[in-house]
């Protein structure tokens, strides 16, 4: 008998759906922190970067539709937790509505909500990077 042989190991988390889920949440992050550049940009006078602005905006509730598919992974195949699901639901939606008000104008909704998803954003990209983000559910 060998004794050096270490016994199997059990899986120690979700590995595919934990770095689907960086790659996802670091994409948005940095498409949600090209957003405040662009628009200052195009207030000192760059009229093309309200073009990248809106088009990037726009983007972002593609991304942010692959963000729940990938959240919905990691929950449920990398047993992750749950809070993931309503948390990137919420970005979702609150990036529907940025986009909504940002097409109609109505800048004192738009940019208190896009500072808003920009902290979300951040939050999530961080913690996505922590250990606490590779422990299974129930191993917290």
């Amino acid at each position: 008998m060998d004794t050096l042989a270490r016994p199997a190991a059990a899986p120690t988390g979700p590995r595919f759906s934990l770095w689907t889920l960086r790659f996802l949440l670091t994409g948005h992050l940095i498409a949600v922190l090209a957003q405040p550049v662009l628009a200052g940009r195009y207030l000192t006078g760059d009229v093309d970067a309200i073009t990248a602005h809106g088009l990037i905006g726009s983007l972002l509730a593609l991304v942010a539709m692959a963000l729940m598919v990938g959240a919905l992974a990691y929950v449920v195949g990398g047993r992750g937790p749950l809070w993931v699901l309503p948390a990137t639901a919420l970005v979702f939606l609150a990036e529907g509505f940025q986009i909504g008000m940002g097409y109609s104008r109505q800048l004192e909704l738009h940019i208190p909500l896009g500072v808003a998803i920009a902290v979300a954003a951040v939050l999530l990209a961080a913690w996505v990077w922590t250990p606490a983000a590779a422990r299974p559910r129930g191993r917290r």
